[in-house]
């Protein structure tokens, strides 16, 4: 009976004690830090790489700071990690969240409306990024706030005057964007940055200071030239206006939902820089429907994309790379992603690697394409395991290797920021009439696919690479995951035997 007493004891004790677990955390916050990881797409140093989605209490989480009863989070900092995404709206419910610091990473987008929700919010850090769009009046919203810095972003408009209510704000950062108007000042202790305009100089918020009897008493010629001089003020006020919208115009707002199957209230505005596809040449679907013989000569695919080989009148043979995806899941995020990834490709220029010669980019019929020139050889993958081995003399085979070696060490060290090859196997090596080969990245998009709600598998035309997890944080870009990929590559083509198949398992693991 005692037994049995002290065994159900146990027992309540016990769901007491997973109650009292379950209930200690706030679950709102633990889903606004898992879809601030959703949103980028990018971790280079993998600092997110413990944020565990089945861990309940996320106070162990690097970056992140609890409150001493261990309930609430305090503190987000992720401040110089290299991420690269966009800001998650769900960060406005971290309703105790003291410090928001995310400062010199690489966050694109606009700045969420709902951060203004944080009325618990002291410091406010996003300065030195790459953010765009106007600054959200519901930042206004953040009575506590004693610092806010903005600085060294891409930010338009005018500043809200909601930022004037903000009566404990000791600092507020806004230089070096592209913001027009006056800084708002309702306290006197508050140190204005001055921007990228004069007119946000803080000397002209408080006019009332002057005295009329001073007014009245100046001699006629100092007030002759205060009339000249506020004249050509405001000439020179108005162009600034009118120069400031005509980059307004400039500016392409694409407004997309967040994530998919969203709602009104996932609608958010994504800001394109008109300068930064000015480069590359745009191709209609047209065009590349003609060239491709109405998308009939297809020359590769996988669940992720379809590659066709296109044909222009007078012009270069093209392999055109479409990726599979819907309009439906296409989202605000992964349209900055492609423009941004369209502009990369394009600075690359090098013997050994594909030459992108433009992109499509239409609504209707809704279209993304990735034009590169056509190396008439296929890849490395079918010479080595489905062509005439006769073909790859240790001589070509040499020479292959070498014009990949000089095509990464172009990529690695001659380019400034360096760019690295997502997914470097023998796939993504094309060769051309006289076995040249040419680097060519056609799944540097996939990791953001993948976002999209829709995964592809990674096994096909030889694609995985042992030691690789098939993660999106273990799949980022770096230097050194390409040299460990060359590694491999060298293998395969001194064996001919692939990275992987089921029969024999692993290559690195055979050697």
């Amino acid at each position: 009976m005692m037994r049995s007493f002290g065994s159900f004891q146990l027992v309540c004790l016990i769901g007491i004690l997973l109650m009292t677990t379950c209930d200690s955390f706030d679950f709102n916050e633990v889903v606004a830090l898992q879809a601030f990881k959703e949103a980028i797409f990018e971790d280079p140093h993998m600092v997110l790489s413990n944020w565990n989605s089945l861990d309940a209490d996320p106070c162990n989480w690097r970056g992140i700071y609890c409150s001493p009863t261990h309930n609430h989070i305090i503190t987000l900092n992720l401040s110089g990690s290299s991420l690269k995404g966009f800001l998650a709206p769900e960060l406005g419910l971290l309703s105790s969240l003291q410090e928001l610091a995310l400062h010199n990473n690489n966050l694109l987008g606009a700045i969420p409306k709902h951060i203004g929700a944080l009325t618990n919010l002291k410091l406010l850090d996003l300065g030195l990024n790459q953010l765009s769009g106007p600054i959200p009046p519901e930042l206004g919203n953040l009575v506590s706030a004693t610092k806010i810095n903005l600085q060294s972003n891409g930010l338009t408009g005018s500043v809200p005057p909601e930022l004037g209510n903000l009566r404990n704000l000791v600092e507020l950062r806004l230089d070096r964007n592209k913001l027009q108007g006056t800084v708002p000042a309702n306290n006197s202790r508050t140190t204005q940055t001055q921007k990228s305009h004069p007119t946000a100089n803080s000397e002209h918020q408080h006019p009332a200071h002057v005295s009329k009897h001073r007014d009245t008493s100046k001699p006629g010629w100092l007030l002759a030239l205060e009339v000249v001089t506020g004249t050509v003020a405001g000439f020179l006020l108005l162009f600034a206006i009118l120069t400031g919208l005509t980059k307004l115009k400039g500016k392409s707002p694409v407004i997309i939902p967040w994530k998919k199957a969203g709602n009104e209230k996932d609608q958010c505005v994504i800001y394109i820089d008109p300068d930064l596809l000015k480069d590359v040449k745009r191709w209609s679907r047209q065009e590349l429907e003609v060239a491709c013989e109405d998308f009939s000569n297809i020359i590769g695919s996988s669940p992720d994309s379809i590659v066709y080989k296109g044909v222009v009148k007078d012009g270069p043979e093209i392999a055109v790379i479409c990726p599979c995806i819907n309009a439906e899941y296409w989202t605000g995020y992964l349209e900055l992603y492609f423009q941004k990834e369209v502009a990369d490709l394009a600075r690359i220029n090098h013997e050994n690697t594909g030459k992108l010669l433009g992109y499509c980019r239409e609504s209707t019929p809704f279209s993304r394409m990735l034009v590169f020139q056509y190396a008439s050889n296929g890849t490395l993958y079918e010479h080595l395991h489905y062509g005439e081995g006769c073909q790859l003399s240790w001589a070509r085979r040499m020479r292959i290797i070498i014009g990949i070696a000089r095509g990464l060490k172009y990529l690695h060290t001659e380019l400034n920021p360096p760019f690295t090859i997502s997914e470097l196997n023998s796939s993504a090596v094309y060769l051309t009439e006289d076995f040249s080969p040419k680097l060519v990245d056609f799944e540097s998009w996939k990791a953001i696919y993948a976002r999209s709600g829709k995964s592809a598998d990674s096994d096909q035309n030889g694609g995985v690479i042992c030691g690789f997890p098939d993660s999106i944080e273990a799949r980022h870009l770096d230097v050194e995951a390409n040299i460990f990929a060359f590694g491999v590559l060298l293998l395969e083509i001194i064996s001919g035997r692939p990275p992987y198949c089921k029969d024999r398992g692993c290559l690195v693991d055979w050697v």
